[in-house]
């Protein structure tokens, strides 16, 4: 009697697979993997777009050089509107930031061609905390070398905040610090989490419609509550992906505007 396959779980989706393997450094592994390899894809597409964009500028754009210039005003107005005229220098990270995380996430969302291999199968970089948290890391190191840069030991003014009682400084400095050292790990968590959750319900409604549609019947007429699920929740996932990137590069400017002005705290 031949055992049935077992559907793969949820989690499986975000298994890390190697596609070429190299030798180990240590407890390293130096694999080329399928995040490897959709993180290429992504930084691909992305110079891909943009060379096809701007090849042939022109006073009058077409769409492709109007979704560019569109893109490339809404983050200059988010920077300019958050860190001020000072702002400027960081548009090129930013920018970069918000369109690798905006691609990462909806790359994940599309289908993989049947019949592929799983290693092969799409694969949503930004469902790994290892991905955010180097995002976050980066993020914060640029925020602590430019403030140190700028200002000096006058960037330690971030956690000695002016206009307090004497009193509450016995414990304020200690929070801002707290505060200081969350801001990587909540950017990273907040990214990873909303990826990885968003793609566990898309699996879970998936597999109810396959079960009841497989099981026939009356009860397979029951599979359309779970299949408009799925529409309604892919269709808030796009929308979940770009909100991400968004808040992602937002936060990243929030900090960045603390390095640039921690003279005036």
């Amino acid at each position: 009697m031949i055992a049935a396959a077992e559907a793969p779980g949820p989690m499986e989706q975000f298994e890390i697979l190697p596609l070429i393997k190299f030798p180990a450094e240590g407890n390293i592994d130096l694999s080329f993997t399928n995040s490897s390899l959709w993180m290429l894809i992504g930084v691909g597409a992305i110079i891909a777009f943009f060379a096809a964009a701007t090849s042939r500028r022109s006073l009058v754009p077409g769409r492709l050089q109007s979704s560019v210039e569109v893109l490339h005003e809404f983050i200059a107005d988010l920077v300019r509107d958050t860190i001020g005229p000072e702002g400027r220098r960081f548009l090129p990270y930013i920018f970069t930031l918000f369109i690798f995380i905006l691609v990462g996430n909806l790359f994940g969302l599309l289908p993989s061609v049947p019949g592929t291999p799983e290693r092969f199968h799409t694969f949503t970089t930004t469902s790994h905390l290892a991905v955010t948290g180097a995002l976050a890391l980066l993020t914060i190191t640029i925020v602590i070398v430019y403030g140190f840069w700028k200002n000096g030991l006058g960037f330690l003014k971030l956690f000695w905040p002016s206009g307090l009682p004497v009193w509450m400084y016995a414990f304020i400095p200690l929070i801002e610090f707290i505060s200081f050292l969350s801001r990587p790990i909540s950017l990273a968590i907040r990214l990873f989490a909303n990826m990885l959750a968003g793609h566990i319900i898309l699996k879970l409604f998936a597999g109810f419609v396959i079960a009841l549609l497989g099981a026939g019947g009356f009860i397979s007429v029951i599979g359309v509550a779970p299949f408009l699920g799925a529409v309604a929740v892919m269709m808030l996932e796009f929308l979940i992906a770009a909100l991400q990137a968004y808040v992602f590069a937002i936060l990243a400017c929030i900090y960045l505007n603390d390095a640039v002005h921690a003279g005036s705290h």
